[in-house]
């Protein structure tokens, strides 16, 4: 059995470009999964009392900044 090699019809430019495409769409889904998990924790701290916001040392008005902390460099 031997080995060829497949002809690529497109160019190299061409081929850059649609690699580009798909790259684009992966990142869009996972910065799209990133902010779905970010609403789920944003939504769950919502849930909880004041008094359980208040035993992790938060309040209502903190959780964004909270749940956005990594990006905020707070």
């Amino acid at each position: 059995m031997s080995v060829s090699a497949i002809r690529n019809p497109l160019s190299n430019q061409v081929q850059r470009r649609v690699d580009a495409f798909f790259a684009s769409i992966g990142q869009g889904i996972n910065g799209f999964a990133k902010a779905l998990a970010r609403q789920d924790e944003i939504e769950a701290l919502y849930a909880k009392s004041d008094a359980q916001l208040a035993e992790m040392g938060l309040t209502r008005v903190d959780v964004p900044r909270h749940v956005f902390r990594d990006l905020l460099g707070s």
